[in-house]
């Protein structure tokens, strides 16, 4: 898949979906009918094409490019264990963040339940769309509790 086919597969799939691209990465949030100012959305997933905003995944390859997904602790946990502490500087020594089509810690949001992927192929992307789909619905459900707090 390439990061176009990915980026259409949620734009189509979720509703209310706004897609906010910058410096050619794509961020994806939930807004219904326009609701949330620019300034306070949280994108439920994005996808990086290029190193601007960390190194770790070398995105300058050739057609290489990094979905991250924003999911639930328990769902973070049912794939990695516990999430690192962001106090905690070598929770990631071990792990290459360079490697394409497996699902990974964010490098430097797993202490808030990131996940992502580079450039997965269809096989894993079919794992991937189950976790779009729930940070879809967290994200869905975060909107509630906003609008329900005034």
């Amino acid at each position: 898949m390439n990061a176009l086919e990915v980026a259409t597969y949620i734009t189509r799939t979720f509703a209310d979906v706004d897609r906010v691209e910058s410096l050619d990465n794509s961020f994806f949030f939930y807004v219904p009918e326009g609701t949330l100012e620019p300034d306070r959305r949280f994108p439920f997933a994005t996808l990086m094409t290029n190193d601007d905003n960390d190194g770790a995944s070398n995105l300058s390859r050739p057609d290489v490019f990094r979905l991250n997904i924003g999911v639930k602790p328990d769902t973070y946990h049912s794939l990695f264990g516990p999430q690192p502490r962001f106090d905690t500087a070598d929770w990631a020594s071990d792990t290459d963040f360079t490697v394409l089509d497996r699902i990974l810690p964010h490098p430097v949001y797993a202490a808030m339940s990131w996940v992502c992927v580079l450039s997965p192929r269809a096989e894993t992307f079919e794992i991937v769309k189950l976790l779009l789909a729930k940070a879809y619905e967290l994200a869905v459900r975060r909107f509630g509790k906003r609008l329900n707090r005034g």
